[in-house]
């Protein structure tokens, strides 16, 4: 029987000469990979539907073989045209992703996760600032996970503590009108970082830049 789920699309490539793997994020299923079979031919049903951080409801047939399942149809919702002409908004959703990947298991639930990255999609491609949404990103997901920082105790100065503090408790909305300063960022990110290698692993990344 088909399954049907909503998802953002974390990873796509190729399987053979006329398949692709696709790795989503979705709220009921968690991390899946799926196999979407003749997705590289032109006239697939596939085509323009499967790229990164695309929002879409997909149905899938679960294999009894592997982890990799079989992609059945696909609906686009949303594609988040504006990240792809952004190198450095997609460097900073393949942190997240790889935070998101090496801090949860495939397959089982992640509605709080969904949903924290989809904002992030949403917040990057509306134009947002690349540094301060992935922190936002950093601090919430760490909190969703159990591994909230004392934001009290932590060798920051005051300021980038109250920073910190109003990102872990206010909303996406509210954090919109939030201006921590340049030096502030930098520095919270450099807190973070060792912060997140210490307990969630190391997250490799191209480059961490403030804009």
């Amino acid at each position: 029987m088909d399954e049907r789920a909503t998802g953002l699309v974390l990873r796509v490539f190729p399987l053979t000469e006329t398949s692709l793997v696709v790795h989503w994020l979705s709220p009921e299923a968690g991390r899946i990979g799926t196999v979407a079979k003749g997705a590289r031919r032109a006239k697939s049903p596939f085509r323009g539907k499967l790229d990164l951080f695309h929002l879409a409801e997909f149905s899938f047939r679960r294999s009894r073989r592997s982890d990799l399942h079989t992609l059945c149809e696909v609906a686009l919702k949303e594609p988040f045209p504006s990240l792809r002409t952004d190198v450095a908004l997609l460097d900073c959703l393949a942190r997240a992703t790889k935070l998101l990947n090496r801090a949860t298991e495939e397959q089982t639930p992640l509605r709080a996760e969904f949903e924290l990255m989809l904002e992030l999609v949403r917040r990057l491609d509306g134009g947002g600032a690349g540094e301060f949404w992935l922190s936002v990103f950093e601090v919430k997901f760490l909190a969703s996970q159990g591994q909230v920082p004392d934001w009290a105790k932590a060798r920051l100065d005051a300021g980038t503590r109250a920073v910190a503090a109003k990102m872990a408790s206010a909303d996406w909305a509210d954090l919109a009108k939030l201006r921590p300063s340049q030096p502030q960022l930098r520095r919270l990110a450099g807190f973070l970082d060792p912060f997140i290698r210490h307990h969630v692993g190391p997250v490799k990344r191209l480059t961490r830049q403030a804009s």
